[in-house]
């Protein structure tokens, strides 16, 4: 007979208002470490945007405390304080209650972000102090909150002649990993929905470092465009919609560009569809026709030609935001649109204006198939090289046996590879690791540049076919994560500026090519000391300047110090305790936090345009340590 012990009527939990919020908060905002912290503000910020969707308010103020909290302002109609049906107060319940609000019957918002209802009282829910104060009917209102609780009644404190809300809150530390916001990273969400609404005005300021912005586009996505490629080259200016039917609202942006990647971006009431969705596929598939129509119209490509979806899309910077009253999104945290009927509604409207623009603008339709005929061969090219790669035998006699030491095990889950710069830091490595489950690839040199090159030029290169190869997982169309042959790729290059650049350069490969290996948490920078500091017999390492001056203020005496440059300069015992050894070394998994500014980053630091990269070296030139030594 099972044994119930332990497990009876009382062990059935309900959890009344907002503990269920603190019982398992990454629920309600996806995580308690950086994003989630962050996705606090911006459930505050998105009530505020939805405020000016709906026609009131031109300003917004988010604001870094120096007691660690955040503020939200706007010139919105002000959350209503009057009595409930509830008997409390209509604020108290919006703050204090899940699944109230004014978004679900399409009277106080048309439109809008936050439509489930919980987010501004999950952050109540989730902050040590709150407190939000009403600018409404001559009054200025005020309530306090700790925990998520009422601290008091919602009190007048005086008059005022203007509306608006303010939101102020201190995350409660002991449900975040860690409470410092930064402002780098709220600042790309506030210049974000300030492309995305022209004409509103959104600053940021920091009472920690005086720091002050303020973002205000009147040219709203288009600008945006314009911002993203500023460091390709453009081959047009932007092309611009904006339609509207009885229910869905769209506007679309776009601009090729002579780069080999494609950025498309959606929105959809102002919240990024990460993984995009309906209106995305709309998009594609109307382009995609116009662009076939528009061959076949000009009989421009041979019979035996055929252009696809990948190639109208290489090149191509879109921005592409629609408004609909009820979206239906895939979970809280809103990152991909399901509505069916938004499909046909995106490719009719987007269809009908691309096929336009491409009749009454000749020079920029003909630059724009020019790109795509030239992707088209690249493609055919690039067809031919994988042909070769996937004929493995082509390449085992000279990469697989020579350069890759596979581990035995067969498990991807238990598996790491180690891609190494040279052969000298690939000898130590095979000497130290354990082959059971460490491999090693060493590269010889510094592998293409992607960002720069054709998809052909980049099977071609002698070290991408390699890693191609060993990771195993296939390339471009034929990529299959399931495939892959090892859920730990480490990168390990050296301490100085080849090392460096190294790693950016595979860093944009597979941020390029393999993103869905970063995506799953899949690909790893080893860390390696800078400094061996042996003093009499005793021998530590440091990985930091800053860890170094500790362990020379520990000593007291002397000490004999080793800067490492390169991963060859170790022993294999020294570079098995340091880097390799699963027990003592550290990694940090590389991760996409803002795709859009990761996009342009690598457009920036890895592209063809000189200037860009250099405003970016003057601007950020101080921060630099260890340039190489």
């Amino acid at each position: 007979m099972a044994d119930n012990s332990g497990y009876t009527a009382e062990s059935i939990q309900i959890l009344e208002g907002l503990e269920a919020v603190r019982k398992r908060p990454a629920m309600y905002i996806g995580d308690t470490g950086k994003r989630g912290l962050h996705h606090l503000v911006y459930e505050v910020l998105d009530n505020s945007i939805d405020e000016h969707l709906a026609g009131f308010g031109k300003n917004i103020g988010v604001t870094i405390h120096s007691d660690g909290s955040v503020s939200v302002m706007d010139e919105g109609r002000g959350v209503p304080v009057e009595r409930h049906a509830s008997g409390k107060s209509a604020l108290e319940v919006v703050m204090t209650i899940l699944h109230a609000g004014g978004k679900f019957e399409k009277k106080a918002y048309k439109v809008s972000g936050g439509l489930h209802g919980v987010g501004v009282s999950v952050v109540n829910a989730l902050s040590d102090e709150m407190s939000v104060e009403v600018h409404r009917d001559g009054k200025v209102w005020l309530q306090t909150y700790a925990k998520g609780i009422p601290q008091c009644g919602v009190k007048a404190v005086g008059d005022t002649n203007r509306t608006g809300t303010t939101v102020r809150f201190k995350p409660d530390q002991k449900i975040f990993q860690a409470t410092e916001f930064e402002y780098n990273y709220l600042r790309e969400r506030v210049m974000e929905l300030a492309f995305l609404n022209a004409g509103l005005k959104i600053t940021i300021n920091d009472e920690r470092t005086g720091q002050q912005e303020e973002f205000h586009y009147e040219g709203g996505i288009k600008q945006f465009v314009e911002y993203l490629n500023k460091s390709r080259g453009r081959l047009h200016p932007p092309f611009y919609i904006q339609k509207t039917t009885d229910s869905v609202e769209i506007q679309l942006a776009i601009q090729y560009t002579d780069s080999y990647s494609e950025s498309i971006y959606s929105f959809v009431n102002d919240i990024k569809t990460i993984e995009g969705g309906t209106h995305v596929a709309g998009f594609k598939s109307a382009l995609t026709r116009v662009i076939n129509d528009y061959v076949k119209g000009h009989k421009s490509l041979k019979e035996d030609k055929h252009i696809s979806g990948d190639d109208v899309l290489e090149g191509l910077t879109a921005i592409i935001s629609i408004k609909i009253p009820e979206p239906q999104f895939e979970g809280q945290t809103k990152t991909k649109l399901g509505n069916a009927e938004v499909k046909g509604i995106v490719d009719s409207l987007a269809y009908d204006s691309l096929k336009t623009y491409m009749e009454e603008n000749p020079q920029d339709s003909r630059a724009i198939m020019q790109k795509i005929m030239n992707s088209m061969e690249a493609r055919e090219a690039a067809q031919k090289a994988k042909d070769l790669i996937r004929r493995k035998s082509v390449f085992e006699s000279s990469i697989l046996p020579g350069k890759l030491a596979d581990c035995e095990e067969k498990d991807p889950a238990k598996s790491e590879i180690f891609l190494v710069e040279g052969d000298s830091a690939g000898g130590s490595s095979k000497q130290s690791r354990d082959r059971r489950h460490q491999a090693i690839l060493p590269l010889k040199g510094k592998i293409l540049n992607v960002e720069k090159a054709p998809l052909h030029k980049v099977l071609s290169s002698e070290g991408i076919r390699a890693i191609v190869l060993s990771v195993g997982a296939g390339f471009g169309e034929d990529f299959n994560l399931a495939k892959c042959r090892y859920h730990k790729i480490i990168i390990a290059s050296d301490a100085d500026v080849d090392g460096s650049h190294i790693r950016t350069l595979i860093l944009t490969l597979f941020y390029r090519h393999f993103k869905p290996i970063i995506e799953k948490g899949y690909l790893y920078i080893a860390t390696p000391p800078l400094y061996r500091i042996k003093r009499g017999k005793g021998i530590r390492y440091a990985y930091s300047d800053q860890e170094l001056q500790q362990v020379l203020a520990q000593s007291g005496e002397k000490a004999d110090i080793q800067r490492y440059k390169g991963l060859g300069e170790m022993n294999p015992e020294q570079l098995w305790e340091t880097t390799m050894d699963p027990e003592r070394r550290t990694l940090k998994r590389v991760n996409i936090e803002d795709g859009m500014e990761a996009d342009k980053l690598f457009s920036v630091l890895m592209g063809e345009e000189v200037e860009p990269r250099k405003e970016f070296i003057v601007q950020y030139a101080k921060q630099v340590r260890n340039l190489d030594i």
